[in-house]
């Protein structure tokens, strides 16, 4: 079965708004016009429409599993199978409509509505059934290989703040006003991505932080969403399985800025210490309004001058065209400084009060799986991080080396099936900074992991540093037996995630929840 939306229940539940902007639990109640198949079709530019053209559409889904009466299902090509397999099934199910862009086939008994291009049709689709809810929020966007997840939660702190509700969609979950949702990816597909807005707006909520990976804009997931403010944090390898090369990773983050929405952003927020950030400021329409950011840009509008690093604190003095004030978060490094100016930066693009939002970051509690502080012994500290490649490793394996008081002790691993580029590089980062470290599984996903070893062997520069450890609970084990007082452990790769992929199976681990699983065994809490 093809699954590309794991939020239908909560649209059929919840209801959604039809072409009016009125709620439409039900289609049509209280004398509110129902929407049709017909309007769908007019919504995507149908090549051709086939059947009942009244058909009342309550809900869009892309997952025949997911199909409940009067839903319009989406027979999408995914990457292991079709959706036309299952129209059939769909309109077992009840679904009243089915949009494709193969012809209609014989004696089919709902309408059927083709179009030329399903990842056009989506966006359109849904941006008109659930009648444009982005242009009922303030949106921001947020793009970048490391940072997205930390900048969306400051942003979101920030305009909480100020009254200014915030909704949240990114890697660690859905924060739709009312509820959170555990995240699937990054962006989910449009269908969802606009049912989760239109959730916001009936919420009241004021403001919507999304995250927008490459293979969001690539695959047109966030298209036709029109953002306020975009923002580009920086560009490090990543994804080359999917990009193949650094440029062409490069001209997707950018077209973010340049129409590859749909839409030019009104504002784009900048990181002028990346110099892929100042190719993106080179190539902006002139309606498009730049702030720029940076630590080490003198020529930036928001910067962070006279920084102070502490093991558990990060102080500087926040400098804007509008003045200058102390700012400071619980969060340790440089990079996390450049995470909260590029939060700052949007603030201030988007009109806010910029003295009111460093107040707000100053009681920010952080991330989690971010550079998160596990409960442990007093003798030597544990840290789960996200960091999956090899920048991200570098900037949190060189803060830590610099607060470390004896030994700096990392596990990590390679995630199967993902850019295999990457993986020395990781291993070599890891030998730069760690005094010892334990190779091990992250998500597997069916690759072998003698594979996987074998890829990040190429990094190894000292073999008496590193082990290869298959089992990652051993590979975290060994590294609490072998800490001692003053050594830090970094546990990386997996962060907040709460599973491991092992082939077709989602099995249960959590780093965090397993390293103080083991400290408890051993008697160190």
């Amino acid at each position: 079965m093809i699954g590309f939306s794991n939020l239908d229940s909560l649209i059929c539940l919840c209801g959604a708004r039809n072409r009016f902007g009125a709620l439409a639990f039900a289609g049509g109640e209280g004398g509110r016009p129902a929407y049709t198949a017909e309007d769908l079709a007019r919504a995507v530019k149908a090549v051709k429409i086939t059947g009942d053209k009244n058909a009342e559409i309550k809900s869009l889904i892309a997952d025949s599993r997911r199909v409940a009466p009067s839903s319009a299902f989406f027979a999408v090509s995914g990457f292991t199978t079709d959706g036309n397999i299952f129209v059939e099934e769909a309109a077992h199910r009840g679904a009243v409509a089915v949009v494709s862009e193969k012809p209609c086939p014989k004696y089919f008994p709902a309408a059927w509505i083709q179009v030329e291009s399903m990842p056009a049709a989506l966006p359109a689709a849904a941006k008109s059934f659930y009648a444009s809810p982005d242009e009922s929020l303030k949106t921001f966007g947020v793009t970048g290989t490391n940072g997205k997840t930390s900048v969306t939660w400051m942003l979101q702190a920030i305009l909480n703040a100020s009254g200014q509700k915030c909704g949240v969609i990114g890697t660690i979950h859905y924060d739709l006003g009312g509820r959170c949702l555990p995240a699937s990816r990054t962006t989910p597909d449009a269908l969802e991505l606009h049912a989760m807005l239109s959730q916001m707006r009936n919420c009241s909520c004021k403001a919507a932080a999304m995250e927008i990976s490459s293979h969001a804009i690539a695959q047109k997931r966030a298209y036709g969403v029109h953002l306020d403010c975009a923002c580009f944090l920086n560009l490090t390898q990543d994804h080359m399985d999917y990009h193949k090369t650094m440029e062409s990773y490069f001209e997707t983050k950018a077209s973010m800025f340049t129409g590859g929405l749909g839409s030019l952003p009104k504002n784009a927020v900048i990181n002028f210490d990346d110099p892929y950030g100042r190719r993106i400021a080179e190539r902006l329409d002139p309606s498009v309004r730049l702030a720029s950011f940076g630590i080490e840009s003198a020529d930036a509008q928001i910067r962070a001058e006279n920084l102070k690093l502490l093991p558990g604190l990060s102080e500087f003095e926040l400098v804007w065209p509008g003045g200058r004030a102390k700012a400071s978060i619980k969060m340790p490094g440089h990079y996390n400084v450049s995470n909260a100016l590029a939060a700052l930066a949007m603030t201030y693009a988007s009109g806010g009060d910029v003295g009111r939002a460093v107040e707000a970051l100053k009681n920010f509690r952080g991330v989690p799986g971010r550079m998160q502080k596990v409960s442990g012994p007093a003798d030597f500290d544990i840290f789960v991080d996200y960091a999956h490649t090899d920048d991200a490793l570098k900037n949190g394996l060189s803060m830590l080396r610099k607060v470390v008081k004896n030994r700096l002790l990392v596990v990590f691993g390679c995630g199967g099936k993902r850019d295999r580029s990457k993986r020395a590089k990781m291993t070599k980062v890891v030998q730069e900074y760690a005094d010892i470290a334990w190779a091990t599984s992250d998500n597997p996903r069916g690759e072998p992991i003698a594979r996987i070893f074998g890829d990040m062997k190429e990094g190894v520069v000292d073999p008496a540093r590193i082990a290869f450890v298959e089992d990652r609970r051993r590979a975290i084990n060994l590294a609490i037996d072998c800490a001692a007082k003053g050594d830090c452990i970094l546990i990386a790769g997996k962060g907040h995630e709460t599973f491991q992929e092992l082939g077709d199976t989602i099995i249960p681990f959590d780093d965090k929840r397993v390293a103080e699983e083991l400290l408890n065994l051993k008697g160190l809490v």
